[in-house]
């Protein structure tokens, strides 16, 4: 009875140190899950910050096309004015010439 009772607390015995043994494997398969759960945190961060730094440029640019836009709308609008002031004085011109042909007829 002794030995039957020795052989189960040697099979217990065997069974925690086994049972220590995986717990000492989970022990460091956590470490390694913490380091790599760190540096993910470090990675995404770090996007974070770029994806903010990109929306802001973002922004800016946007702006500035905008800006863009207006003065692209006040150049046309000032080239359709010379446009029209540059008819204006070729009409006068023109008319400058016919009065410079008929004065030279005159004489």
């Amino acid at each position: 009875m002794e030995e039957k009772i020795l052989e189960i607390l040697m099979s217990l015995q065997k069974d925690v140190n086994s049972m220590k043994a995986d717990m000492n494997s989970l022990k460091a398969d956590m470490i390694s899950v913490k380091s790599n759960i760190s540096s993910m945190q470090n990675t995404l961060d770090e996007h974070t910050h770029i994806l903010k730094a990109l929306e802001h440029r973002t922004e800016v640019i946007s702006v500035e096309v905008e800006n863009l836009k207006h003065d692209m709308a006040e150049v046309k609008g000032e080239i359709k004015s010379i446009r029209k002031d540059l008819a204006q004085v070729e009409l006068v011109t023109a008319n400058n010439w016919s009065d410079i042909a008929k004065l030279k007829a005159i004489r």
